[in-house]
């Protein structure tokens, strides 16, 4: 009696399909318990999938008389009172067809969604002579229909219906003599199979338990959490004894076919999309919600329309409030500039801004290029290590935005110049620290703030005010600029575009070897190519990920610490990586501990950071002191000239640079040559070469001289100027976008004598041959070529430096007669991307529509005013005949500039 009513109990617990003979409940527990597709529906209908699913909390069930004994108990689960799918959700039992179809012509209904156990001819039934609603949704229960899994054909009648079926069938073909049967028998005849194989293991255990242990008189659930293997294959019972499995969510694709939509695990109760991109005939092809919306009274439609009316109304008096205090403040921070070109942030919409970088040298951050949008987030970053985000300033060429200027440049600027900020007397371990404490900080500020994550770190975007703090810039752009690959990205992006703040970790490491090492950017003595480098961060090879050098090798303690950290942050495992709080407070217990100065203060620190500043400075000027042409100047007033027996000097200038000048302001003008001649200086400091002078379009410049190099002089400027050539070739100009800009490049070797002239304004001057024939070598070469002399390729076949040159033949040179010259184009091993100069043919031509295109590129610009020189000559041509004297007017505007 006790067993029975433990077994009875068992039922109730787990919903099986009932009692028919003894232990039945045990075998029919290997079939779908009702339990586990009430649990399905609960969480089913709870679940929400963004842009597919909204959450439901309704459902209309529908419970046929003549179901199957499986139907009978499923709806029997999902009507029950205790069941779990009473849980916040509110259903109501359809008994009859009737019923059912008189729910779907009501316009009132409180739901959409109707559940029901069958098969598809079971929906065709309900839905003829039945207007259906487009938002209904219709969810068939049928475990055991193995077509839906075999991509059969589905019916028109079947486009809304979600069906609930078993995930996967298992292989019975083994045994052949039931495969007369349908799928339904064969699954029952092997659960009933496979429940006397679990009777018989139960049985056995305890048995084997009983004899172990006197019998105590009560008999426990002897099913629960028992796993075997069956014909049907592995088992898994529950706590209550009931089997876990999968179920299908299948719906119907526009061509008619059968795609599974979501799976449900009983074992982990989850439910995840199995589909990423559906065909779902509802509109958005998105899952309706299942509640309809029901008519509203005039009445209460007239209060909802005037409490937002009033709602609105003071939202906008609000704003409008807002913006005329935000204006006012605007107008008074940046009162040098005219009020009319200042904008606030506005609240509601986006604004066209700029991110901004001056010198890519150095990364200042005062011209804008980058154009883009922000919204007012970054407008309420307001901290020590971060630069300041002030606003927009609107021109006439649009709305940029105003950042913090740091006087010293980038960080990675700074790390390359170790004349100024050498490592014995300034950048020792304890400065390096600081600067990486400084980085730490200000991204643990950022990560905690509503930007989260920066996403472009690296020591170009990580810059340097006067007091030598460390900002970091250029965050809060990654919805504008998609993230890059390079030696900073963290090899998860690599793979996968993204950012994460853990890639800000690996970026922060790399960072810091640049800091501690002060080499270029992922710093290894095994490769030097950017493109391997980042192949192989990318694709590892075994189990040793490839990271830059960082050596234990004779360090102290406190750098082994150090360099222990840095480690820990380029993991390839980004969930091992520490995050900025952690990288903050350790880079603040090693700063302590250094020099034993746990109990120095910040301003302790500052002022000994301060005098060792001043102390270089002062070495800084005794050296620049004791060169011989500053001491000679100040002994002497003079300089002793000096003779070099061999120098390479280039000359350049700019092609048709007298049309482009006669169709630019003199401002334009000026813009545009800055604009190169600093690009062209920043190359220099690439090369040991000598700037000797600008004048006008030409650029002249020296190696070998006042330092002597041996050979290299030759190999230096050739190399410079493939440079500056590579630099041309992606130059625009910005006053005339679209015009190709040209140079002759002319290079020389020889003699040379060199002094200092003048009193007023000295200048070191060249003098020679070697100057001249160098000028005439520019002025008789092509646009975008490389005119080299015999003697300088005489000179570069002495050296390892293997040059691509081309032979040119014969040209005459004024003064000097037929010379062999070449054109250079290129080092073996190395590539350049060099702009394809025009050949000699069609050069000409081109000059001639030089200034056809300059004139139609202008008329495109509109008719602004701009009193460039042609316009000066034309109201010189006016005014020829005014009366005055001939020698009042400029015979030649091209001689103004």
């Amino acid at each position: 009696m006790a067993v029975e009513q433990e077994n009875e109990k068992n039922q109730a617990e787990t919903g099986s399909f009932g009692l028919s003979c003894d232990y039945k409940e045990k075998l029919t527990r290997l079939l779908p318990p009702a339990r586990k597709i009430s649990e399905f529906f609960v969480h089913f209908w709870h679940k929400e999938f963004k842009n597919l699913k909204p959450a439901w909390k309704t459902a209309y069930i529908y419970k046929k008389a003549n179901n199957t004994e499986e139907c009978f108990w499923y709806i029997n689960a999902l009507e029950a009172p205790s069941a779990l799918f009473a849980s916040n959700i509110s259903r109501e039992m359809l008994r009859s067809e009737d019923d059912l179809k008189k729910k779907l012509n009501d316009h009132n209904r409180h739901s959409n969604i109707f559940v029901l156990c069958g098969t598809p001819d079971d929906v065709l039934a309900i839905k003829k002579n039945t207007s259906v609603s487009p938002h209904v949704v219709f969810v068939l229960i049928d475990l055991y229909n193995e077509g839906y899994h075999a991509n059969e054909s589905s019916y028109e009648h079947m486009r809304n219906v979600l069906v609930v079926t078993m995930h996967s069938f298992r292989n019975y073909s083994s045994h052949t003599s039931w495969k007369a049967n349908t799928t339904a028998m064969n699954d029952y005849v092997v659960a009933y199979h496979d429940a006397v194989v679990l009777f018989g293991h139960v049985m056995r255990k305890n048995l084997k338990e009983m004899k172990q242990q006197p019998f105590s008189g009560v008999i426990e659930q002897p099913f629960r959490n028992i796993h075997f293997e069956g014909m049907g294959g592995h088992y898994e019972l529950d706590d209550s004894g009931d089997r876990d499995l999968n179920l299908s969510v299948v719906y119907t694709t526009s061509s008619y076919k059968y795609e599974t939509l979501f799976v449900f695990s009983t074992s982990e109760n989850d439910t995840w999309l199995n589909h990423k991109d559906p065909d779902l005939p509802w509109d958005r092809s998105q899952l309706p919600s299942d509640k309809r919306a029901n008519g509203m009274e005039t009445q209460n439609i007239i209060m909802i329309v005037l409490g937002i009316s009033v709602v609105m109304a003071t939202a906008i008096a609000f704003i409008l409030y807002r913006q005329n205090r935000r204006v006012r403040f605007d107008q008074k921070k940046w009162s040098h500039i005219n009020s009319t070109l200042i904008t606030p942030l506005d609240d509601k919409e986006k604004i066209h801004i700029s991110l901004t970088i001056d010198d890519e040298k150095k990364g200042d951050n005062s011209v804008l290029i980058h154009k883009g949008r922000y919204d007012k987030k970054l407008l309420r970053i307001d901290y020590y290590n971060l630069t300041k985000f002030y606003g927009t300033v609107k021109f006439d060429c649009g709305v940029f935005g105003v950042f913090e200027f740091c006087e010293r440049g980038s960080l990675r600027y700074v790390l390359n110049d170790k004349i100024s900020y050498p490592d014995e007397s300034f950048m020792d371990l304890e400065f390096k620290i600081s600067v990486m404490y400084d980085i730490a900080k200000g991204m643990s500020y950022l990560h905690s703030s509503n930007v989260g994550v920066h996403g472009r770190l690296k020591s170009t975007n990580c810059v340097v005010d006067n007091r030598m703090v460390v900002k970091i810039t250029d965050f809060g752009c990654n919805t504008i600029l998609t993230p890059g690959k390079d030696l900073w990205t963290a090899p998860e992006h690599m793979r996968v575009q993204g950012i994460s703040q853990k890639g800000d970790i690996y970026s922060f490491a790399i960072i810091s070897q640049e800091i501690i090492l002060r080499k270029s950017p992922f710093h290894t003595s095994c490769c030097s190519d950017t493109a391997e480098k980042l192949y192989r961060v990318q694709y590892p090879r075994g189990p040793n990920v490839f990271r830059p050098d960082l050596s234990f090798e004779s360090v102290g303690e406190t750098e082994a610490e150090l360099f222990v950290l840095i480690k820990s942050c380029w993991e390839e495992d980004p969930e091992k990586r520490p995050d900025f709080k952690r990288i903050e407070s350790a880079l603040g217990k090693i700063f302590s501990n250094l020099n034993n100065q746990a109990n120095a203060s910040y301003m302790d620190n500052l002022i000994r950071r301060l005098q060792m500043y001043s102390r270089n400075l002062e070495h800084l000027v005794e050296e620049r002191t004791a060169l011989p042409v500053v001491r000679s100047l100040k002994e002497t007033g003079r300089v002793e000239p000096e003779l070099y027996d061999e120098v390479t000097i280039y000359f350049s200038d700019i092609v048709c640079f007298t049309t482009l000048c006669h169709h630019s302001t003199p401002m334009e003008v000026v813009d545009m040559l800055n604009d190169i001649y600093k690009n062209f200086d920043s190359i220099l400091d690439h090369h040991d070469v000598y700037k000797v002078e600008t004048i006008g379009d030409a650029y002249m410049v020296a190696s070998g001289l006042p330092k002597r190099n041996g050979n290299r002089h030759a190999v230096d400027i050739c190399l410079m100027a493939l440079d500056i050539l590579e630099f041309m070739g992606t130059y625009q100009l910005r006053h005339l976008p679209g015009i190709p800009l040209w140079i002759r490049i002319g290079i020389h070797s020889g003699p040379c004598a060199a002094g200092v002239v003048g009193n007023k304004m000295p200048r070191y001057c060249l003098f020679g041959d070697t100057v001249n024939t160098a000028s005439r070598m520019e002025s008789t070469g092509l646009p975008l070529r490389i005119h080299v002399s015999e003697s300088t390729i005489t000179i570069l076949q002495r050296t390892d430096c293997q040059f691509e040159c081309e032979r040119r033949g014969e040209t005459h040179l004024k003064g000097k007669g037929k010379e062999m010259t070449y054109w250079l184009t290129g080092v073996t091993g190395q590539k350049y991307n060099l702009p394809i100069p025009p050949t000699a043919e069609n050069f000409q031509r081109l000059q001639q529509d030089l200034a056809e295109r300059i004139v139609s590129t202008l008329d495109q610009r509109g008719n602004e005013l701009r009193k460039t020189l042609s316009t000066r000559h034309r109201r010189t041509q006016r005014h020829s005949s005014d009366g005055q004297p001939e020698y009042l007017h400029l015979t030649d505007p091209t001689t103004y500039l």
